[in-house]
């Protein structure tokens, strides 16, 4: 089999099989068009399943060196995008690399280990960046003031309101229908959101939400069971980009920081729930998280917000102006008494 076969073969497994979310096929398909690009490049000749099989880890290498130098050279002449972001990226095409040589090893069985032995770039875990509660109990009327008509208005107001009281991704909530709704409100208030990888599960809706959607299905220009819950002007389903456009005119306009997204509403649920006490595998439930150590973000992105509490406000944190080893603490663990 050719090497575009086999890419297009396991791409339908990850889809089928894995129930991958579309964007990571999407950005899979992208990886493996260049690595298999740059293979075809560097051995000559049509890649197939035997060529795959022999590469060595110099021949991975020299493919990381080439994505390394391809995104040098693009960066002349354009703002230049941030390190952390170019390693997340290679990473994501070492790890597209290395499902398809999995997959290549269960299905066809190739025995190449070099895939295993390559080291993926280093990038910084990113933590949640939540708003407060105050900003985020603004943007759902926030959001509504500014729309272009009453109706927007209304159904911004509905969708920003169940983004952060259901801690819902903006494709789970763009993607439900009326008849989702009806029967979320039959059934006691309870939603069922289909997930990444076709995943299910059952979020509860508080009153403040339930009351909203509510309201906004009695001005529903089509309240029919299989319609989009959240249209568009054309009445077809709200694309992302609308809301996301939305929320930066509204962010810019009351001066919220530039991480106030639709998915910051998303931490913002998750962050406040934790800090009233919520417990980690309830948070993990409510998210949709398929690893705990996922939502365990949380935990780290409070114990940072709390040292810049205690940094900004305890006597004995470090001051601007302070005498050497005075008011100080160090990074060895040696702190003063």
């Amino acid at each position: 089999m050719t090497g575009a076969a086999l890419r297009d073969a396991f791409l339908d497994w990850m889809r089928d099989e894995k129930r991958a979310a579309l964007l990571t096929i999407t950005a899979y398909r992208g990886d493996l068009d260049r690595f298999l690009a740059f293979v075809g490049a560097h051995l000559g000749g049509e890649v197939d399943l035997a060529m795959l099989d022999r590469l060595s880890l110099t021949d991975l290498r020299a493919w990381l060196a080439s994505e390394h130098a391809g995104a040098q050279q693009a960066k002349a002449g354009r703002r230049a995008g941030s390190a952390d972001r170019a390693a997340r990226t290679r990473a994501r095409r070492v790890s597209a690399m290395r499902s398809f040589y999995r997959y290549l090893a269960r299905h066809h069985g190739v025995t190449n280990p070099a895939p295993g032995l390559l080291a993926a770039p280093r990038f910084r875990a990113s933590l949640p960046r939540p708003l407060t509660t105050e900003q985020a109990l603004e943007v759902p009327d926030g959001l509504g003031a500014v729309a272009a008509s009453p109706m927007a208005e209304q159904r911004d107001r509905a969708l920003f309101l169940l983004l952060y009281g259901c801690g819902l991704r903006i494709s789970e909530a763009l993607g439900l229908d009326i008849r989702d709704l009806d029967q979320a409100l039959s059934a006691g208030g309870t939603l069922l959101i289909r997930g990444k990888g076709g995943r299910e599960r059952l979020v509860p809706m508080v009153p403040a939400v339930a009351r909203a959607l509510t309201e906004w299905r009695a001005r529903h220009p089509a309240p029919l069971a299989g319609a989009p819950l959240f249209p568009g002007v054309r009445g077809g389903r709200l694309q992302p980009a609308v809301a996301q456009r939305a929320m930066r005119v509204w962010r810019d306009m009351a001066g919220l920081p530039d991480h106030a997204t639709p998915h910051a509403l998303r931490h913002s649920f998750a962050t406040h729930l934790m800090e009233g006490g919520a417990d980690l595998r309830v948070i993990q439930d409510l998210l949709g998280h398929a690893s705990l150590s996922t939502t365990q973000r949380y935990t780290q992105a409070d114990e940072a917000r709390l040292m810049q509490v205690w940094a900004g406000a305890h006597p004995r944190a470090t001051r601007p102006g302070a005498s050497r080893g005075e008011d100080t603490i160090t990074t060895t663990g040696k702190n003063e008494p």
